[in-house]
């Protein structure tokens, strides 16, 4: 079985875990023990590790994600693991020439036997975009740009017209070579309408709403796979979460997410597959408990429901 389909199987429900695997204040992790509990998430059950791309801290915007490299970290923890998927969440297309991220992703890919799967966004930290010579009224367009040269360099000796990012000839070509399509998933809208992300992307992966907006988000995703004639492709989450010692504590909102027991937990998530969601990425950067812990009582209480 293909790591997408352990990942992503209609009308079923899996869930995965994003660095930093820690609580923390502020905006940086220690990134302690993290090779540890990468393991541990592959033993018990979870099918996917999420990498985030954050090239710079700003003090304004809450976290800077798991600090290291996407791609330097995703091939330091698949050395650490075996089968789990390793998946980013997500690199930030305009900020990143395209023939670099094919690169990294075909040679990640090789090395890991296909465990890769790529969530891709247009970035929502403004002050990054002067950084990189990029206007942030572009980033759409950019996004759409370098989503479509990434995926004319799956081809051979590839030709490519009218690019912002280059133009290839079809002299050269990009090695190594990896021969099975990466399943791409678009973040958000990445300033692109739903149809374009139906017909061109391998899934949607979206942010944690109400049940009501899920449920007309979910529609509008049938009807866009519909219009596009596509088949079906999944629809994934992230859900910050805080975990409670005491199995039936109620629910208290958190940023994205909420505190609560895991009863409830496990409640919610199954009312998110009700509603057709196909995957779950649980952060942990709020917890009041110690990761190492929380992440074993996910592994007994929640993972079991999900498997």
């Amino acid at each position: 079985m293909s790591v997408f389909n352990e990942v992503a199987t209609k009308g079923k429900l899996t869930l995965g875990l994003v660095f930093p695997i820690e609580s923390y204040q502020g905006s940086i992790a220690k990134m302690e023990n993290q090779e540890v509990l990468a393991k541990r998430a592959e033993v018990l059950g979870f099918k996917a590790l999420w990498f985030r791309d954050v090239p710079f801290h700003d003090p304004t915007f809450g976290d800077a994600g798991q600090l290291y490299d996407t791609w330097v970290y995703m091939t330091h923890i698949m050395n650490q693991t075996n089968q789990i998927a390793l998946a980013s969440g997500s690199i930030i297309l305009p900020l990143r020439h395209p023939v670099h991220t094919a690169k990294s992703l075909a040679s990640i890919q090789l090395l890991s036997k296909g465990r890769v799967l790529l969530g891709v966004a247009s970035g929502d930290r403004p002050s990054e975009f002067p950084a990189f010579g990029k206007s942030l009224s572009e980033k759409s367009e950019l996004f759409k740009d370098s989503f479509n040269y990434l995926k004319t360099l799956q081809g051979s000796f590839p030709v490519l017209n009218g690019s912002d990012y280059g133009q290839l000839n079809g002299t050269i070509d990009l090695v190594p070579k990896y021969e099975t399509k990466t399943p791409m998933f678009v973040t958000g809208h990445s300033g692109q309408n739903l149809d374009w992300i139906a017909e061109n992307a391998d899934g949607w992966l979206y942010y944690p709403r109400n049940f009501d907006f899920l449920k007309k988000s979910m529609q509008d995703w049938q009807n866009s796979l519909e219009r596009t004639e596509q088949s079906w492709k999944p629809y994934m989450q992230s859900l910050y979460i805080d975990l409670m010692e005491d199995e039936k504590a109620m629910p208290k909102p958190i940023h994205l997410g909420f505190q609560a027991g895991s009863e409830f937990l496990v409640s919610y998530i199954k009312n998110l597959e009700n509603h057709g969601v196909n995957h779950v990425i649980l952060n942990l950067k709020y917890g009041s408990r110690p990761a190492d812990v929380v992440v074993e009582e996910l592994g007994e209480m929640l993972v079991p429901h999900f498997s």
